[in-house]
């Protein structure tokens, strides 16, 4: 359409005609999405077995899909690649919220691969949001260098509101990390609390981050994390803060000679470092390496993971016989009346419990009875 303002009563005006704008429709709608071709069990195995980390990262979150077919699958990958593991040193590492976690395994990393060559997978645990149920699983991001390092492997998983759940999946995939070759790993967990347990039952040393300077203390000395920890170390051991974390690591060395012996007969050592500065991190791995030498000597390396086999066999009945409760149609029904009848106040939450494992057990029976 001509523009009035092109006309000769309006001389010395003119307007262009404009850009021509695009259409709003996708050029590229029609174009389908090549599917990439579903690997097979042997196929899978055999790409981890030789190495390939895009196949390891396919097999890990084929362990992690909560989908039945999926879950199959992964159980059949992770048994054709047991042959192939247990062949690493495990190494799992924990600390209050800001120690310093993430830029210490960086550090580490960087280090143990300068010196002692070989592969290094990272293995994070991410906490989920309990609003939005996602998680932000950044921590590649404080960990600049080892992101691309090409001997090193980094996956993040999300707790998604199950601790259990994800520490078994993250067992699951050491022995796929030890099958593509990975011969140290490292198991990072998100924070002081229960999954200190968890990662303590799936590693050879657990290391324990402390900071010093922050207030009280004796906060950092309780007893449950303090007895399963094999080594210690106050992080951000520089500058002006070097005398606090000497004096933090004269209390925790003190102690712990107020805690009994541990299994192993080793007493773990405390030590300081800086992980942003990379100051000491060759002493922390020598006390990590003579750990290892001194239960390998006296027979508590082997023991203790031929115990972490048989946790985690428990554990996954404790799990499966806890789904199959709660995933029972009758008793999806009787939870809804139970809960009414305990808010009613007619029975107590004890005897509401009692009453539905009774209802499963017989239900179970009369099952079996049939058969």
């Amino acid at each position: 359409m001509e523009h009035p303002e092109n006309s000769s009563e309006y001389a010395g005006l003119q307007v262009n005609s404009g850009v021509e704008q695009p259409s709003i429709v996708n050029p590229y709608l029609n174009r389908r999405r090549v599917k990439r071709r579903e690997l097979s069990v042997a196929e899978m195995v055999e790409g981890i077995v030789k190495g390939d980390v895009t196949i390891l990262s396919q097999a890990v979150t084929l362990v992690e899909s909560v989908n039945p077919d999926h879950q199959a699958k992964a159980q059949e990958v992770i048994n054709k690649c047991l042959p192939y593991s247990g062949n690493s040193i495990r190494v799992g590492i924990s600390g209050v919220p800001g120690a310093g976690k993430s830029t210490s395994i960086d550090e580490f990393g960087v280090h143990v691969l300068k010196e002692k060559g070989g592969k290094l997978a990272v293995l994070a645990i991410d906490p989920s949001s309990e609003r939005s149920k996602g998680s932000i699983l950044g921590d590649k991001t404080r960990m600049e260098k080892l992101s691309v390092h090409p001997d090193s492997f980094i996956r993040p998983s999300p707790t998604a509101g199950s601790l259990g759940g994800v520490a078994r999946k993250t067992r699951e995939t050491i022995v796929l990390c030890e099958a593509a070759g990975f011969d140290k790993i490292f198991v990072e967990t998100v924070g002081v609390g229960q999954s200190e347990t968890a990662c303590h039952s799936m590693v050879d040393f657990f290391l324990l981050i402390q900071l010093a300077g922050t207030g009280d203390e004796l906060q950092g000395i309780k007893r449950g994390i303090m007895e399963i920890s094999d080594g210690i170390v106050i992080n951000k051991c520089d500058g002006e803060n070097v005398d606090k974390c000497q004096m933090a690591a004269t209390n925790f060395r003190n102690a712990l000679h107020f805690f009994p012996m541990p299994e192993s007969g080793w007493l773990p050592k405390v030590l300081c470092y800086s992980g942003f500065y990379g100051i000491g991190i060759k002493e922390v791995w020598d006390m990590i390496y003579q750990y290892i030498d001194f239960v390998k000597q006296n027979g508590y390396f082997d023991y203790r993971r031929n115990e972490q086999a048989k946790y985690w066999m428990y554990e996954t009945i404790n799990e499966q016989l806890r789904l199959s409760f709660y995933n029972n149609p009758f008793i999806e029904q009787q939870l809804q009346a139970a809960e009414r009848s305990v808010l009613a106040g007619e029975q107590t939450s004890f005897m509401a419990a009692h009453h539905l494992l009774d209802e499963y057990f017989n239900q179970l029976k009369h099952v079996s009875d049939r058969d």
